[in-house]
């Protein structure tokens, strides 16, 4: 859904207003500012459009440097993750320096912000807050949280803001509901990529056959398995650039790097029978920056030192592979015979349980109490005199990663220059085991709260 942030400084009616417009008094509300310690997450009740509302009301709060502090970090959390932005200002108080600071930053805003001017109990109000036209945000729109005025007209205005955003979810929520899970299944040529669709189909749907490069393009199939719905991608192999001879088989590989991007989870084929190969590692890595969800699918199992036990077989693929594709190391196996049919369909149980386990995102009170533990239990090494400090986390998920999401970690730190790699995989580490789902990445987006910060840097682990 669209989220709608609200923001303003302390004690403007944030969280009354969020009350208001969730219908349920879930935010508390007192005069004491910086009360609302937790960001607090609810779908709005009064607009016709569905869409999600955050309060973002006492972030920071605890902060030694007072509340321009603490507004600056809630106006960069609601820059980096809104659609849309409500900002709250007091009408009995008028413009103050915090407003005016926090308009400015505001105003650099990608998207939208809408000024809303609480506490205007009565008509006769109208010209008290006419200073609040300096903001540069317009003429705003008069409530008043306790009373209830002006809520219709307030739900209207975000129903227009979000109403081309809603549309756009509805249909990508239709799409992804039609086309179910979209697996592309890629590898090198000849590793049992159409064997193992065929396997898994009951049918020579792709053909099948020694001479590698068979498939040539991008091969769309719908599969029904218990209930759920499939899209199940063949791609051809992917070879050596060196090696792409033809032109054809240049545009066949291309095809097959778009697959795993538009893909919801990667099924990486490997030929146990031949081993991890540097293209292996190299399509490897493709799904690795595009930040995909993968299961490895070690095929030809039956050829893989046969006549040994099975247990013991299985351990030394996994010890082999995991050692070739260490930086895959967050993707789960099976062990498949694409041949002979045998476990194919666990690969679908599979990509069943992930998109299960992934669908339950951690609430961000409780991934802001996680990393807090964490810098407690192990801070963070000193860089000169200076050492990384947390402002506030969250987690933005991308609409391409829809049906198993992919969530990226946000972290507002004082300077993310100070976040080490060995920090940010100590980090990655806690958050798999708040969140043990296997076959998704951790990816994490480091935001300095320097006064001109450089751009968030995204990174996977």
């Amino acid at each position: 859904m669209p989220t709608v942030a609200i923001v303003g400084r302390p004690n403007v009616g944030k969280s009354a207003i969020f009350n208001r417009l969730a219908k349920r008094r879930i935010a508390i509300v007192h005069d004491q500012p910086g009360v609302t310690r937790d960001r607090i997450n609810a779908p709005c009740q009064l607009t016709q459009h569905r869409c999600q509302l955050v309060d973002t009301g006492g972030i920071g709060a605890t902060l030694d440097d007072g509340f321009g502090e603490q507004v600056a970090i809630e106006a960069d959390i609601a820059l980096a993750t809104a659609d849309l932005i409500l900002f709250i200002v007091d009408a009995h108080e008028g413009l103050t320096p915090i407003d005016q600071d926090l308009a400015g930053r505001l105003r650099k805003a990608k998207s939208p912000v809408m000024l809303v001017i609480n506490k205007v109990d009565s008509d006769k109000q109208s010209n008290a807050f006419a200073d609040l036209s300096r903001l540069g945000l317009g003429a705003g729109i008069a409530v008043s949280a306790e009373h209830g005025r002006g809520f219709r007209e307030l739900a209207d205005a975000i129903d227009r803001h979000i109403a081309p955003l809603a549309g756009e979810v509805e249909e990508a929520v239709e799409e992804a509901e039609q086309r179910g899970i979209r697996l592309a299944i890629v590898g090198k040529p000849n590793a049992g990529k159409s064997s193992l669709v065929n396997a898994i189909l009951r049918d020579n749907r792709t053909i099948v056959s020694e001479v590698a490069g068979t498939t040539r393009d991008a091969v769309d199939l719908p599969y029904e398995f218990e209930g759920e719905r499939f899209t199940l991608v063949d791609t051809a192999g992917l070879r050596p650039r060196s090696r792409r001879d033809e032109s054809v088989e240049v545009f066949s590989a291309m095809r097959t790097e778009k697959a795993i991007r538009r893909s919801d989870l990667c099924l990486l084929v490997i030929d146990l029978a031949s081993g991890v190969s540097a293209q292996d590692r190299k399509i490897a890595r493709l799904i690795l920056d595009e930040s995909k969800p993968c299961i490895i699918v070690l095929n030809k199992f039956d050829l893989f030192h046969p006549g040994a036990p099975d247990k013991a077989r299985r351990a030394e693929a996994e010890e082999q592979v995991r050692r070739e594709l260490f930086f895959l190391h967050y993707a789960p196996f099976v062990c498949t015979s694409a041949a002979s049919g045998k476990a194919v369909h666990q690969v679908l149980r599979k990509v069943l349980a992930v998109r299960e386990a992934a669908s339950e995102l951690p609430s961000t009170g409780t991934l802001n109490r996680m990393f807090q533990q964490a810098f407690d239990t192990s801070p963070p090494p000193l860089v000169g005199r200076r050492r990384l400090k947390l402002y506030y986390a969250t987690t933005a998920v991308n609409e391409r990663y829809r049906t198993i999401p992919v969530p990226t970690y946000v972290l507002f730190v004082n300077d993310k220059s100070m976040m080490t790699r060995s920090y940010e995989q100590y980090l990655a580490n806690r958050i798999r085991e708040l969140r043990p789902v296997p076959a998704v990445p951790v990816v994490f987006s480091v935001r300095s709260r320097r006064r001109n910060p450089p751009a968030g840097d995204s990174r996977r682990r």
